[in-house]
């Protein structure tokens, strides 16, 4: 690969946003500190990771949406020049996003459907975990080196953010956390509000805005000893809450 900046595209969901840590710290113990395109929700959870030197938020269903927002985009990562550039997305958006951008490097897993924009196209292991399947891409690493772990760097104003929440609901000890929402409705436990109400500790519930009446109602059968963080904590803040917890 040429000398150049590497791109990272990564505009999947939260979880897989997570699970692309690894491939980020890889890339950036060969290339250097890498740019990566994600949506404005997982943002704020790369700003601040060693391995990346900018975050481009991309909001596909925003204001970003449509061609006119997609050749933004476009021209301004054309702009910068990459050398090279990772897809762990099996998305036809994100492989046409690198090949409008005109950079010249584009790997990507050869079971996507957009595997013809891809000059360079990777077997996507059938086995372990998800994010070693992403670390996969990182072709020409040395695959006896331990993987880099899934990671997140929260800040000292994460952490003093996340211990005044506990302080202002009397939370001083070991507490529990949960998380009952997802936007998947068959990922949904229905169970945790009876869990809730057989605990003795207390309970954080954590989740987004939208999940704000589900929080409600799991955090309702605690008695007292739960509360509902659903909306009110930043995704780095709700980080700091789970490093808590026992």
């Amino acid at each position: 690969m040429r000398p150049g900046p590497i791109l990272v595209i990564q505009t999947a969901f939260l979880g897989d946003v997570v699970l692309t840590t690894p491939l980020l710290s890889r890339l950036a113990a060969r290339f250097g500190p890498v740019d990566v395109v994600t949506t404005p929700a997982a943002a704020e959870l790369l700003e601040t990771h060693p391995a990346v030197r900018r975050v481009i938020p991309y909001d596909k269903r925003g204001t970003d949406s449509g061609l006119g927002g997609f050749h933004r985009l476009a021209d301004q990562l054309a702009g910068a020049r990459y050398a090279g550039v990772f897809i762990p997305h099996r998305s036809w958006r994100s492989a046409a996003l690198a090949a409008c951008a005109h950079i010249p490097e584009r790997i990507g897993f050869d079971d996507s459907p957009a595997a013809v924009l891809y000059t360079t196209r990777v077997a996507r292991p059938r086995g372990g975990h998800e994010s070693d399947r992403i670390l996969a891409l990182a072709e020409g690493a040395d695959r006896s080196e331990p993987a880099p772990a899934v990671r997140l760097t929260l800040t000292d104003t994460d952490r003093a953010a996340a211990d005044a929440w506990l302080k202002e609901r009397k939370i001083t000890g070991p507490f529990l956390a949960v998380a009952p929402g997802s936007i998947w409705g068959t990922k949904r436990w229905p169970g945790y509000a009876e869990l809730v109400a057989r605990t003795t500790q207390p309970v954080v519930v954590l989740g987004s805005a939208a999940d704000r009446g589900l929080a409600d109602e799991v955090a309702a059968a605690g008695a007292g000893r739960a509360h509902s963080a659903a909306g009110a904590l930043s995704l780095r803040v709700s980080a700091a809450i789970i490093a808590r917890f026992r």
